[in-house]
Parts: C-alpha cells; sequence; structure tokens
C-alpha cells in the first residue's frame, strides 16, 4: 500500500477528492495533509476525514526558501509518504526540495500544459480566444508547472465564459481527473490517462 502526503493552502477540494478515492482496492492511503497556511480550511476538512495534518507556515521563514523547505521535509520524514501530491499548494518549491522526490511528486494545473504555465490561467485563455481549457496532471520537476504529463482533461469555452464560470468547469474536471491518474500512478502506471 503507498502512503501518500498531501500538500494545500486552500480549501482542499482537490484534496478531498483524493482522499476520498483512496478506499477499497486502490493502492494508496492518505496520510498527511499539509498546508503552509494554518488557516487553510483543508486542514479541518483533513481532519474530520481522520487524516493527520500539518502546518509549516512559510511567512517566518522570509527570504529563506531552503529552511521552509527543510521544515516541509521534516513533516515528510515524519509521516514517511510514497508520493507527494501537490492539490493547489501555492509555492514554488526549488530544485533542492524537488529532487530527491523525482518521479514521486504530482501537481495539477488549471491549463492544458504546456500552455499557461504559472497564474491567472483562466483569464489567459479567454484572452487568447482559446477553443478549450482544462487541466494537466504532470510529475513534478524543478522548472515550474513542466514535467511529464500523467493526464489532461478538457473542457469546452463557452460564448460568455468570465475567468470564474470556467474556473469552475474546470475544477469539475480537476475532481475526476487528479484522483484517476493518483489510482493508476499508486499502481505503477504512468501511461497518460485523456479525458473528454
Amino acid at each position: 500500500m503507498k502512503r501518500v502526503a498531501i500538500f494545500i493552502s486552500g480549501g482542499g477540494s482537490n484534496m478531498v477528492t483524493l482522499a476520498e478515492s483512496m478506499t477499497g482496492d486502490h493502492p494508496a492511503r492518505p496520510v498527511l495533509v499539509l498546508s503552509n497556511n494554518a488557516d487553510a480550511g483543508g486542514l479541518k476538512k483533513a481532519e474530520a476525514m481522520g487524516i493527520p495534518t500539518a502546518v509549516v507556515d512559510h511567512r517566518p521563514f522570509k527570504g529563506d526558501r531552503p529552511g521552509f523547505e527543510a521544515a516541509l521535509q521534516a513533516e515528510l520524514d515524519k509521516a514517511q509518504p510514497d508520493i507527494l501530491c501537490l492539490a493547489g499548494f501555492m509555492r514554488v518549491l526549488t530544485a533542492g526540495f524537488v529532487e530527491p522526490w523525482k518521479g514521486r511528486m504530482l501537481n495539477i494545473h488549471p491549463s492544458l500544459l504546456p500552455k499557461y504555465r504559472g497564474l491567472h490561467t483562466h483569464a489567459r485563455a479567454l484572452e487568447a480566444g482559446d477553443a478549450e481549457h482544462g487541466c494537466t496532471v504532470h510529475e513534478v520537476t524543478p522548472e515550474l508547472d513542466d514535467g511529464p504529463l500523467l493526464g489532461q482533461a478538457r473542457v469546452p469555452v463557452l460564448a460568455g465564459d468570465t475567468p470564474d464560470t470556467l474556473a469552475a468547469r474546470v475544477l469539475e474536471m480537476e475532481h475526476k481527473l487528479y484522483p484517476a491518474v493518483l489510482r493508476r500512478f499508486a499502481a505503477d502506471d504512468k501511461t497518460p490517462l485523456l479525458l473528454p
């Protein structure tokens, strides 16, 4: 059984769908939900699901990313996860943290990578006049929103869409894609999964 740690910064909706999926014959189980924000709503949700939680506030480490990442790793050392899932974790991690997790860390990003790395992806897709948008699960590498693709899900861009309406439809697909990819990944299947 693979052990999974999930990093969050906010409400944790993707974390909840991942945790809820890890039951029955699933090859993994959640062992830790960690946030850089003590007020993240996802922490209470994780506690209600019986998943251990931890907080490593990034603010005291201002300018000291290696120190922050060492504190993150210390929490991971306690939980001993096999897989690390970033689920709305709003801190960029350095190569020093990422490299030891190579091949074992996943992220979900709200665009059809390699399009629109970084922030404001929904607004950027609308500004570009894209006919479709979506989300991507990928392995994490030191380059931002890069790394081998493990899955993508697409949604049409509709007339009258705003960044918020588009984001809501993409989030629905994130909640389908991420658990499906994690299940395959935990079973050592890295074949990209494409949802319509």
